[in-house]
């Protein structure tokens, strides 16, 4: 495997277990709005919500790291392609279709709630406006999907 892309995915993956982790709960400045967060959602559905939406990308992560060295075993790659498969579908559905395509009153007015404030440089649109924060997460997030078609489909992520 090539060490740089092998490097460069598992720092990807790091990234989004992390801001999946704890962007709806560190304060980071005008990054994100921890009272519109906690006004439109309990603790306990950000609690439920945190862990299922973390565990199966921090699955991947470690079996990423266990097996960055020797190659990535069928399995491995199943579960990155599902996890980040469904992650990008979650992205489009919740953020970009909504932007871009097709209006959605109920998301655009929970978003402008949780997001009030919170730094963006794209225009509002539909009622939605992506966060800096969230943009930054995708770009990642796809960045991470072309690194796992690299690895997937060229054998330089595959076990021996």
């Amino acid at each position: 495997m090539t060490h740089g892309l092998v490097t460069g995915f598992l720092g990807c993956q790091l990234f989004v277990v992390l801001f999946i982790a704890l962007h709806d709960w560190l304060p980071l400045g005008r990054l994100n709005n921890l009272a519109g967060i906690r006004a439109v959602d309990t603790t306990r559905r950000l609690v439920v919500v945190t862990v299922l939406s973390t565990l199966p990308f921090a699955i991947g992560l470690a079996a990423s790291v266990y097996y960055a060295r020797t190659g990535f075993p069928m399995w491995v790659m199943v579960w990155l392609w599902i996890s980040y498969g469904t992650g990008a579908y979650g992205m489009l559905r919740a953020w970009w279709i909504p932007y871009l395509l097709i209006r959605d009153p109920v998301r655009a007015a929970r978003y402008q709630q949780r997001f009030a404030n919170t730094h963006a440089f794209l225009p509002a649109r539909n009622g939605i406006r992506p966060d800096t924060l969230h943009v930054c997460f995708h770009v990642v997030l796809v960045v991470l999907i072309i690194l796992l078609c690299i690895l997937t489909f060229t054998d330089r992520g595959a076990a021996p």
